[in-house]
This record gives C-alpha cells, sequence and structure tokens, in this order.
C-alpha cells in the first residue's frame, strides 16, 4: 500500500482546508484509515480514525473535523481552524493482516 498525502498549507484562524491522501496498492487489505499530526516538540497524535462501522475523532477536533473517503482518496476536512491544530499531518491505514502504512506528512499552519 502507498500513501501520497496533500492539501496542507497556511490559513488563518476560523478558516477550512482539506486534505487529500491517494490510496494506492492492495486496497482491498486495509482495514482502516487514519489521519495523525504532529506538532513541534509534541508527539505524533491521533486526529481521526475510520474502519468499518466506526469513526474516532480526538476530542480536540470533534466536531471541526470530518475523515472520508472514496475509491482513491481518503479526506480530512478541517472547520474552524485554530492555531493549536498547527502540525505536519499524516495519513495512515492498517491492514487485516497488521500492517501500518504512512503517508509522508503534509504542513497545516494555522495563524492567528
Amino acid at each position: 500500500v502507498q500513501l501520497q498525502a496533500s492539501g496542507g498549507g497556511l490559513v488563518l484562524a476560523g478558516g477550512s482546508l482539506t486534505l487529500s491522501c491517494v490510496v494506492s496498492g492492495s486496497i482491498l487489505s486495509i482495514q482502516s484509515r487514519a489521519w495523525y499530526r504532529q506538532a513541534p516538540g509534541k508527539q505524533r497524535e491521533l486526529v481521526a480514525v475510520s474502519s468499518i462501522g466506526s469513526t474516532t475523532y480526538a476530542g480536540s477536533v470533534e466536531g471541526r473535523f470530518t475523515i472520508s473517503r472514496d475509491n482513491v482518496y481518503m479526506y480530512l476536512h478541517m472547520d474552524s481552524l485554530k492555531p493549536e491544530d498547527t502540525a505536519v499531518y499524516y495519513c495512515h491505514v492498517g491492514t487485516f493482516a497488521g500492517r501500518e502504512y504512512w503517508g509522508q506528512g503534509t504542513q497545516v499552519t494555522v495563524s492567528s
């Protein structure tokens, strides 16, 4: 499985941004799709994860971020962005066999 993230950029606080991640390869092996982020000096954290019949969001983004997908892409739509949302965002998939794959990361910067 290969992942390629895009869509990051600079946005004003209160604005919106949608991240995209093209997923290719053995997509039938995918059990879960997720977005993580890592802010400077902090550990990588889970933002949202979607698997069959279940979607979970971090408390800090609940109600503002939406994870979705189609046959080729996975998306993270982000509304009401805050400066504390500034981070490098990574797409991630987990397979039924227990393997994990990461995209290369895309920078999101929210200015106040």
